[in-house]
């Protein structure tokens, strides 16, 4: 037996049953592309002892502008695949924006190009944003979806009580092109129960204690937290911030907070009758400790400030447009966010504070991306662990404070 997203699989048990429409797919009789991505749908069924097929209403995939990525999705459509259900994706970077400044090499802008043009032909939502599940890929309580993109499997199953397994970027993809999924793991109900009792007793006063929180996953262990001690309510930006830290730190499809989220009215109800398997106390001293392991020290000059690990809602851009209105930056400053949201803070005069500042907004770019290759070996500040976390691999460096701290310390050039 083996443990995966909070539910325990035997080994051994019978193969996927298929509907008519469904095993004409895996033959082959509506098209090579379908059949290859039924296959897959029905090898991880196998896999997972699922015993049949449901359909999904919604997608969502973390693409990937790099060459296996890319491999895959232009295999699947050269052999004639279209999206069934056309999924939204993940973002690579800003091709004009980059581009323009000349800071991409052609070699990483082609890849972006293929990539570009690979998801469109497929017939894919180009996003190209991780927070779909905030502003255009919103799934109703109970939907049956396919998301991809660390942050968007716990937010959905959480906290819109959507149902969703942990797919790959290519799983989602055969989703949205079958437009079936395996019924497993967290799709059944008896997988959607809470194991593990986290008592919060550390002060949660700002949305940047969620994210201390979430990076609690080696202390907190494998399974599906069920939270308590949270103050109500709790905003959309603590919520994302939560699900996106609980993946970068450990592996979790689901949580729940107790009273809050719906699925979880009630202890009985968060744990299904039973016991919790362990109880784990979360105290001020350990996101003090986390942050001091997970953080560059403070006390020095930074070059730069990156925020958007996932990408920033209207609301986040706001916060920093009025502390920085009618001031100047000490560096560059970079906000990440969706196409979307780039457009309401132009409309609503945030994009042209922020310009007037020294910052800028830009959309459909992830930090862990070529484009900021120019940035190696510099430091920078932001309040995401995320976004500290992966950049690092490609040389930059990151002190984590809460966003007030970090919006002075881009005026003022240090931190403290």
């Amino acid at each position: 037996m083996f443990q995966t997203d909070g539910f325990t699989r035997k080994e051994g048990g019978e193969s996927v049953e298929l509907t008519k429409h469904e095993r004409e797919m895996l033959e082959g009789k509506h098209g090579e592309g379908v059949a290859i991505a039924m296959k897959i749908q029905v090898a991880i069924g196998d896999s997972f002892h699922a015993k049949r097929m449901v359909p999904i209403t919604r997608a969502h995939v973390a693409l990937s502008n790099q060459e296996a990525d890319l491999w895959f999705a232009e295999k699947l459509l050269k052999a004639g695949a279209r999206c069934k259900i056309p999924p939204t994706v993940n973002p690579g970077f800003n091709l004009n924006y980059f581009k323009s400044a000349g800071k991409v090499t052609e070699e990483y802008a082609n890849l972006m190009q293929r990539t570009h043009d690979t998801y469109k032909a497929l017939g894919a939502v180009l996003s190209y944003n991780c927070t779909p599940y905030i502003q255009t890929n919103v799934p109703f309580f109970g939907e049956v979806t396919a998301f991809s993109e660390s942050s968007a499997t716990p937010y959905v199953n959480s906290v819109w009580g959507a149902r969703s397994n942990r797919e790959a970027a290519q799983s989602a993809l055969c989703a949205a092109i079958t437009g079936v999924v395996p019924e497993y793991g967290l799709l059944l109900d008896e997988n959607r129960y809470g194991d593990i009792l986290v008592n919060v007793e550390a002060d949660i006063n700002s949305d940047f204690e969620y994210q201390l929180l979430g990076y609690m996953g080696k202390k907190i262990g494998t399974g599906i937290p069920v939270f308590t001690g949270l103050p109500a309510p709790i905003t959309p930006e603590a919520f994302m911030n939560l699900g996106a830290q609980l993946n970068t730190s450990g592996a979790y499809g689901m949580f729940h907070v107790l009273g809050v989220t719906p699925e979880a009215p009630s202890m009985e109800a968060a744990f299904g009758g039973k016991a919790p398997k362990r109880v784990v106390t979360i105290t001020n001293e350990d996101l003090q400790e986390i942050l001091s392991q997970i953080s560059e020290p403070g006390g020095q000059k930074i070059d730069f400030a990156m925020f958007g690990c996932p990408h920033f809602t209207l609301r986040q851009v706001q916060i920093i447009a009025e502390r920085v209105k009618g001031k100047k930056l000490s560096m560059e400053m970079w906000i990440l966010t969706s196409s979307h949201t780039k457009e309401m803070a132009d409309r609503m005069g945030f994009l042209e504070i922020i310009r007037e500042a020294g910052g800028d907004i830009v959309s459909d770019t992830c930090p862990d991306q070529p484009c900021w290759h120019y940035l190696s070996g510099k430091t920078g500040i932001t309040d995401s662990p995320k976004c500290a976390y992966y950049p690092k691999r490609r040389g930059l460096n990151f002190v984590i404070r809460d966003l007030e701290t970090c919006i002075d310390a881009a005026l003022k050039g240090e931190v403290d």
